[in-house]
């Protein structure tokens, strides 16, 4: 089964990030621009956190808050469950269900070198499928 570094070295290791402080609207044009449901939330190298879009509906939307005026800190999800880049994609399937989460920064030694998302994750299963799919009709046929 594949790891969450095999994952990284196809996808990327790009980080997206914002500061606790940041206003949420900004979070919400990073997001949108960058076509990702959420940003790290990060005081220089130090991971504080996860913001979503999710967080903006349910945090900002449905209580009337204001998006300019609120703090990323305000809405995001302090300390971020996150993965080893050891993890097998099965370990963080299993981990983005159990916990109902979509995003996990992937952390070597308390530094973040990448995200994987459910959609990641999703891709890595269907496509270690198709490859043993392959392999099984060639025996059969073989």
């Amino acid at each position: 089964m594949r790891q969450v570094k095999h994952l990284l070295e196809l996808k990327g290791n790009a980080v997206y990030a914002i500061a606790p402080e940041a206003p949420v609207l900004e979070a919400i044009r990073t997001m949108a621009e960058r076509g990702i449901g959420a940003l790290l939330v990060m005081r220089n190298e130090e991971l504080v956190g996860i913001v979503s879009e999710r967080d903006y509906a349910r945090k900002v939307i449905l209580k009337g808050r204001s998006s300019k005026d609120t703090p990323v800190a305000e809405i995001m999800t302090a300390s971020p469950i996150s993965v080893d880049p050891a993890a097998t994609v099965d370990e963080c399937m299993r981990l983005c269900t159990d916990q109902r989460v979509r995003h996990l920064p992937v952390m070597d030694n308390a530094r973040v070198v990448g995200v994987v998302s459910i959609g990641d994750l999703v891709k890595a299963v269907i496509d270690d499928q198709a490859v043993e799919i392959d392999q099984l009709q060639r025996y059969i046929a073989g």
